[in-house]
């Protein structure tokens, strides 16, 4: 397994958004965990990615781990180029030639040059999503990732997943609606604080 989470458990104040979550996540899988606005999903993956501290419960996983979060944060001020020679740095790349790839992959080269504070909602959707692969993590965590894409990046963006797989790569989303279901190995629900299988999937 390359990731492991056993007994996750967040509170907010009163609220508890979860309650002892667990789940395993192998190689080469696509898994899939939905739940209504304000289940949890977020934080889930927050903790999933380093950002934010469980109260209690371990979460351990296995090599590098690229985040996608549901709002991109960004420099309204920079070009597309610029986050990706920001990001180059901070992966310790020693080119953007990945990167150049999945922005051509997914239709958005002729932006490279505009400033964040141009580009529309599903365009800085594909930057954020490239900036979480452009390393090529063995762990992607994916919270919304298709918001605001046309149905031609949709497609793009399952065609990509199913390359990751294909390589072994370990692909987590993370939506409040179960959107085409059959191209997912594994398929969680939560609710209430509490992850489970969903009933339109079987987890074996």
């Amino acid at each position: 397994m390359v990731l492991h989470v056993t007994g996750v458990r967040k509170g907010f104040g009163s609220r508890q958004v979860l309650r002892g979550v667990g789940f395993e996540a192998r190689a080469g899988q696509l898994l899939g965990i939905v739940g209504e606005n304000g289940a949890g999903k977020t934080t889930l993956l927050r903790i999933l990615s380093g950002d934010l501290r469980p109260d209690g419960g371990r979460v351990a996983l296995v090599g590098t781990r690229g985040y996608c979060p549901q709002h991109p944060v960004l420099d309204e001020e920079l070009t597309v180029r610029q986050h990706l020679r920001l990001f180059q740095v901070a992966y310790r790349l020693p080119g953007l030639g990945g990167a150049l790839r999945l922005i051509d992959r997914l239709a958005a080269s002729s932006y490279l040059d505009a400033q964040v504070k141009t580009l529309s909602g599903g365009t800085l959707q594909k930057l954020n999503l490239v900036l979480a692969l452009m390393h090529d993590p063995d762990v992607v965590l994916l919270d919304e990732p298709y918001q605001g894409f046309d149905w031609e990046t949709y497609l793009r963006f399952w065609d990509l997943a199913h390359e990751l797989k294909s390589r072994g790569r370990t692909v987590i989303i993370i939506s409040h609606l179960a959107h085409d279901t059959e191209r997912l190995d594994v398929l969680y629900h939560l609710h209430d604080g509490v992850l489970g299988p969903s009933p339109t999937t079987d987890t074996a």
